[in-house]
């Protein structure tokens, strides 16, 4: 925990140009309610240490305890949620049998009343999610959790331990689409390091390009995203 509470420092550091709790006041008000969607697959979860840096360090921005909750699928019934006025997104990336890859942008699912709803022609319209009253303009912290990223998959909600690698990474900002682009080219290129051979997602993850060329919610071209490393950057990937 006191690893992972360093590494989201360092990103928030790197994100405001402020050091310290500076960085997270920066980014939340002692009047906020915040809500921390996490993901709680059982197999490759947001990880305990990671919502509990998170919280910690927004208590210490001043938030009040009670108006801080983390949530995964009960985030529509969730008093705190439904009050929210600020949200932190953090999640794994893995493959995903009906997305390519489960992500950032495909997290605030459960906002949704009918999650099933966004699954037609692989995910492609997931950052319609994005729009929904319970979330938009809401998000003021993504944190993709590449610390043991699924990398290959078959079949719905397919976990083998073969396919999971220690990265040991945290991608950080305020676009989630970026973050996402980013983390997909990590998981690309471990794909053809282990595979030996290009071999394409199926179903491929349109939905963070089309985030970004048909909703126009972030930025997914490589060329236009500009990353910060921070640490070693052995194996990167990027």
């Amino acid at each position: 925990r006191d690893i992972v509470l360093r590494m989201l420092d360092d990103a928030v550091a790197a994100l405001t140009g402020r050091q310290g709790l500076d960085g997270w006041r920066a980014l939340l008000r002692p009047s906020d309610v915040v809500g921390i969607k996490t993901n709680r697959w059982q197999y490759l979860s947001t990880t305990p240490e990671v919502e509990s840096a998170i919280e910690q360090r927004v208590q210490d921005a001043g938030v009040r305890p009670q108006n801080i909750a983390i949530d995964d699928r009960g985030v529509l019934k969730n008093p705190v949620f439904q009050r929210a006025t600020a949200l932190i997104n953090a999640r794994p990336m893995r493959t995903h049998h009906w997305a390519g890859v489960g992500s950032l942008l495909k997290n605030y699912i459960m906002f949704s009343p009918e999650p099933s709803s966004y699954h037609d022609d692989s995910c492609a319209d997931l950052a319609k999610l994005w729009q929904l009253p319970a979330v938009k303009g809401k998000t003021r912290l993504n944190v993709l959790v590449m610390l043991t990223p699924q990398f290959h998959g078959v079949g719905p909600h397919s976990f083998n331990p073969k396919y999971v690698w220690t990265y040991a990474g945290l991608v950080v900002g305020f676009d989630a689409v970026a973050c996402d682009a980013v983390g997909l080219r990590m998981i690309e290129a471990k794909r053809r390091a282990f595979f030996g051979e290009d071999r394409p997602l199926a179903p491929p993850a349109k939905h963070i390009g089309l985030a970004d060329t048909r909703h126009h919610l972030g930025t997914a071209d490589p060329s236009k995203i500009e990353i910060v490393r921070i640490g070693y950057d052995k194996d990167s990937l990027i």
